[in-house]
């Protein structure tokens, strides 16, 4: 990512005051959703723009269905004065090459200061070819900002140091992503937004959706549950890895998950995958059964409220992050787990 920073001032202008820039503040955020349903990523956004204080809306994206199917929820997000919607058939599937011209046309129009997204993989998508257009700098997987606007902290080295940037007075408009885990979510229902209608714009692009793969579970989403639990490569197997950890996610109410090195070894979908390079989850309860704990996993779930670490491995680095940690055999440890877990909620 490149950041410019802010080093150069003006003569001619004394810059705006901290509570000025507050006041002058508009921000907006992209509502992500699928399905008739907003996702809930979108949520903890809404929550860092409120940092900002000023005027705060929301726009949402998507085909007429699509756009009319989440239009009420979203219209009920507490803290937002205004819904843009915009509908069109080019916009079905959030693609960057229809969307990102789109939203470079209504923030210099609606005199956005910043717009913000979850770290989602459509944020990552959209709003790179959305700074490339407005030649404004990315600033991505925010932890923090302050109140005026312009300092932004987020984490590096698979989250090893943090960094606080300040944007370039040069970005009229900040583009900004939010690491979920580090927001709360915004309340919904409370909220009584207006709605504003913005024209679809025309975009010649030759990119073109195709279709998806989609892993479907009856279990909670991975991103968002309260209780994960994760396994590793000393799961040895596919088989092992759905017969150990699939009864132990199912008496937990619990998602899956998995280390890099169990997706790369083909025993679960990539879509499982938890760390630097896949997702960053905070839930109130993980339990990494079988994995070492390299510092790519470690990245992406060691803000968990509650981290629970099965390895046999007594030297296994899982162990240095963990609240409480077992040095046993996963094959006989797990199972036994289940049977208490199920025993406790008789």
């Amino acid at each position: 990512m490149f950041v410019r920073a802010a080093l150069r001032t003006s003569r001619l202008s004394a810059p705006l005051s901290s509570l000025a820039q507050r006041r002058l503040a508009s921000s907006l955020v992209y509502l992500e959703h699928k399905g008739g349903k907003l996702n809930d990523s979108s949520l903890n956004a809404v929550t860092a723009a409120k940092t900002l204080g000023g005027d705060l809306a929301g726009i949402v994206v998507g085909s007429k269905a699509d756009v009319d199917g989440v239009l009420d929820e979203v219209k009920k997000i507490d803290g937002l004065s205004k819904i843009y919607t915009a509908a069109s058939d080019a916009y079905s599937h959030q693609l960057a090459e229809t969307v990102a011209p789109l939203l470079a046309t209504v923030l210099p129009a609606k005199s956005i200061s910043h717009i913000f997204a979850a770290h989602t993989a459509v944020g990552k998508n959209v709003f790179p070819r959305l700074a490339g257009i407005l030649d404004s700098s990315m600033i991505a997987d925010i932890i923090a900002l302050e109140s005026s606007g312009d300092v932004f902290t987020r984490p590096i080295y698979a989250g090893n140091a943090i960094l606080k940037i300040k944007s370039s007075p040069k970005d009229a408009i900040k583009i900004v992503t939010v690491r979920t885990t580090a927001f709360d979510k915004a309340s919904v229902g409370s909220g009584s937004a207006s709605v504003e209608e913005v024209e679809a714009t025309p975009s010649e692009t030759t990119t073109k959706y195709v279709s998806e793969e989609l892993t479907v579970s009856s279990r909670p989403d991975l991103s968002s549950a309260p209780r994960v639990v994760s396994g590793g490569r000393a799961l040895k197997s596919q088989e092992n890895f759905e017969k150990v950890l699939d009864p132990l996610a199912d008496a937990l109410g619990a998602a899956v998950g998995a280390s890099r090195a169990a997706v790369d070894a083909g025993y679960a979908d990539n879509s499982l995958q938890v760390g630097q390079t896949g997702k960053v989850v905070a839930p109130e309860l993980y339990v990494a059964v079988g994995i070492s704990g390299a510092i790519q996993h470690l990245a992406g779930m060691k803000e968990s409220k509650m981290i629970v670490a099965i390895n046999k491995d007594p030297d296994a680095p899982i162990f240095q992050v963990a609240d409480v940690g077992l040095v046993a055999d996963l094959f006989e440890t797990v199972p036994e787990l289940v049977k208490k877990v199920e025993a406790a909620k008789a």
